[in-house]
């Protein structure tokens, strides 16, 4: 299997929200699979598919010792909030506190057609939240309090946050 290129900020495809994923199909089983070889080999807790240059609607989460591969994923509720360093394999080397809801309910379809609607907390609500906002065209240093984000700029250039 072949690694896929992780898109850098400021790449463009970074800021486009994914579509739709209509059928799971060979394309995207094998997109998927692509994913977690990539994901694993960076050292990644999750990706997302227009990381890697794909702007459709497809994540892999790396949960303990699997890996859930999930098309057309969606937040239907959050709950709570903490703080916590977050990074990006889109912008190697720039960490920073993001606030993020504690617990997240994620419904979408698995690679194997199930759908699933499942709750998760912290850490794992965290790469959840971090990749769905990757599939609708944001960066968690969207999330950065204006000083922070000048900071950002400073060090990557312009662009949005």
């Amino acid at each position: 299997m072949a690694l896929l290129e992780i898109r850098k900020y400021p790449d463009p495809i970074l800021r486009r929200r994914a579509t739709e994923v209509p059928r799971i199909d060979t394309t995207i089983r094998r997109l998927s699979d692509q994913m977690v070889e990539t994901m694993y080999f960076s050292q990644g807790a999750g990706l997302a598919a227009n990381q890697v240059g794909v702007p459709v609607r497809l994540i892999v989460v790396r949960l303990d010792a699997d890996v859930l591969r999930l098309v057309n994923p969606e937040i239907v509720s959050w709950e709570g909030e903490e703080v916590a360093e977050e990074g990006c394999l889109s912008i190697p080397g720039f960490f920073e506190h993001v606030k993020r809801s504690r617990k997240v309910k994620v419904r979408g379809t698995r690679i194997d057609g199930k759908v699933l609607e499942e709750e998760f907390e912290g850490f794992f609500a965290r790469v959840f939240q971090h990749e769905i906002d990757h599939i609708n065209g944001l960066l968690f240093v969207d999330r950065l309090s204006p000083v922070k984000k000048g900071i950002f700029r400073k060090k990557y250039g312009s662009g949005q946050p």
